[in-house]
């Protein structure tokens, strides 16, 4: 094996570590219960596994109702920045028009605004058309914040896409709509699939407009922010750890697709 391999092996060893130890210890403090938290010294393997402490979490008062929020919130997330983010993005790849660069730029420059700043007139906008506190204002302000990037990979990947196989199906007898299904879509349906991804992601663990936006139907995120000052130690770790899960999991499931895409990129 050359230098060069085993530099990134050990780095990407490295970068593993990093990312995994924090959740290995979260969840052997959600899963140890009180004596795991409070021993001293603690120890690196887990000694005690008990589900006292997220039969706790799931048992206080509306942790269900926020899960359930969330849940919608990033659904709709996803499917928003995906149905606007990819036809954005084939426009960018297929078309050439005025302004096209400076569009560009200006999808990168939304995120160049802090989100404290635009809460306070997102939320008067909100009070006056009526959808302040519902889960429909916290998704279209977590679209608006995957928006910018659904956009951009879609179009670099449009464009990845040779623009003669639409050619060849317009030929064999397809229109526009059809060739983009037929030919298109296929290929690029694990770039759209990261896509949906990052989106779901973004939303699940965004708090700041989560809190901010609601009241009574707070997101999870919003909901443990909330309560945290008055919630015991073992309800922060037990919510620490059912923010991770479902982004890991939904990853996982969707591994395959992101495989074919980094696949498609190589070429």
């Amino acid at each position: 094996m050359t230098r060069g391999g085993t530099l990134w092996q050990a780095l990407a060893v490295v970068v593993g570590i990093w990312v995994l130890v924090p959740i290995y210890l979260l969840a052997t403090s959600a899963f140890g219960g009180t004596q795991v938290i409070n021993a001293w010294p603690k120890s690196f393997l887990p000694t005690h596994i008990s589900v006292e402490t997220l039969a706790f979490f799931f048992g206080v008062a509306g942790v269900w109702k926020a899960i359930l929020n969330s849940v919608l919130v990033a659904a709709m997330t996803m499917v928003l920045a995906v149905a606007l983010g990819a036809p954005a993005g084939y426009a960018l790849a297929r078309y050439t028009f005025r302004g096209k660069d400076a569009y560009r730029l200006l999808i990168l420059l939304t995120r160049a605004f802090p989100i404290a700043i635009l809460a306070l007139p997102l939320t008067v906008r909100f009070i006056q058309i009526g959808i302040y506190d519902t889960v429909l204002a916290v998704a279209l302000v977590h679209t608006a914040l995957a928006l910018p990037f659904a956009t951009l990979v879609s179009s670099s990947l449009f464009i990845g896409i040779p623009r003669e196989l639409e050619e060849a199906a317009w030929t064999l007898g397809c229109n526009r709509l059809q060739a983009f299904w037929k030919v298109v879509w296929p290929l690029a349906r694990p770039g759209i699939a990261a896509t949906a991804i990052f989106a779901f992601v973004i939303s699940w663990n965004e708090v700041f407009a989560a809190s901010v936006l609601t009241l009574r139907n707070r997101t999870l995120t919003g909901f443990l922010l909330a309560s945290l000052n008055e919630s015991p130690l073992e309800f922060r770790f037990a919510g620490g750890l059912f923010l991770i899960v479902p982004a890991l999991v939904f990853i996982f499931v969707v591994r395959r697709h992101l495989f074919t895409m980094w696949g498609i990129a190589n070429r």
